[in-house]
C-alpha cells in the first residue's frame, strides 16, 4: 500500500526537478534586430549596422533617380515635393525595432545586447532624413542634379537632389560620433524600458547629427 501511495510523489517530485523549458527563439525579431546578422559580426557590428541604414537611405534614392532618367522625370518632382519613401522607412524602421530589440533583449535576457544594431540603422537613417530633407530655404536647388530636372523646384533643395557620397559619409561620421558619445539626453534614454531604451538614444544621437549635417549643406560644404 505505501508503494503505491510514494508512486505519486515520486512523480511528482521528478517534475518539479526537471528545468523549466527554454524559451522559444524569436528568429524573426533576431533576424530584424541584427539587421540580418550583421549584429553578429565580432567586430564593431554596431557600425555595420550604420552602414546598413546607409544603404536604407540610399537604395531608394537611388531608385527614384533610375525612374527619373527612365521616364523622364514625369511628374514626379511636382508630385513629390517630400521623400514620402525615407518618412515611411523612418517611421516603419522606428516601429519594428523596437519590437524587435524588445524581443531579443527578453531571449538574451540583456539589457542592450551588442548583436542588436536595428537602433543603429534606424539611427543612421534617420540622420540623413532629417539632414537632407529640411529645405536649405536660401539656397537654389542643385541645377547639375538629373539634367537640370531639379531647377523645376528653385529655391528649394531636397533629399533626393541633395544626396551625394559627400553627404553620405558625413552623415555616417557624424552619426557614429554622436552615437558613441550619447550627449544628453541620449544616456539618460537608455533606462528606458524594453526596445524604447535600446532604440531611443539612437534616435537622439540622430537629431544631435542631423542638425550638423544640415548645417554642413546649409554652409555649402
Amino acid at each position: 500500500m505505501s508503494e503505491t501511495t510514494d508512486a505519486p510523489q515520486e512523480a511528482a517530485s521528478v517534475a518539479l526537478a526537471r528545468p523549466p523549458a527554454a524559451p522559444r527563439k524569436p528568429r524573426f525579431a533576431l533576424f530584424i534586430a541584427t539587421a540580418c546578422g550583421l549584429g553578429y559580426i565580432p567586430f564593431a557590428p554596431g557600425t555595420f549596422g550604420s552602414l546598413a541604414g546607409l544603404l536604407l537611405a540610399w537604395v531608394p534614392w537611388s531608385a527614384l533617380i533610375l525612374a527619373v532618367w527612365i521616364w523622364g522625370g514625369f511628374g514626379i518632382w511636382g508630385l513629390r515635393p517630400l521623400p514620402y519613401d525615407q518618412i515611411l522607412l523612418t517611421v516603419l524602421a522606428a516601429a519594428i525595432g523596437v519590437w524587435s530589440a524588445d524581443r531579443a533583449a527578453k531571449f538574451w535576457q540583456q539589457k542592450d545586447p551588442q548583436r542588436v544594431v536595428i537602433d543603429e540603422v534606424s539611427g543612421q537613417h534617420l540622420t540623413l532624413l532629417l539632414g537632407m530633407s529640411v529645405p536649405v530655404w536660401w539656397k537654389a536647388a542643385n541645377p547639375d542634379m538629373l539634367s537640370g530636372l531639379a531647377v523645376e523646384l528653385p529655391g528649394r533643395s531636397f533629399y533626393f537632389d541633395a544626396l551625394n557620397w559627400k553627404y553620405l559619409l558625413l552623415g555616417f561620421i557624424l552619426f557614429r560620433v554622436f552615437d558613441i558619445w550619447k550627449p544628453f539626453p541620449a544616456r539618460q534614454a537608455e533606462s528606458l524600458p524594453g526596445g524604447w531604451g535600446i532604440m531611443a538614444d539612437d534616435w537622439i544621437a540622430a537629431i544631435y547629427a542631423g542638425i550638423g549635417l544640415w548645417i554642413a549643406r546649409a554652409a555649402g560644404l
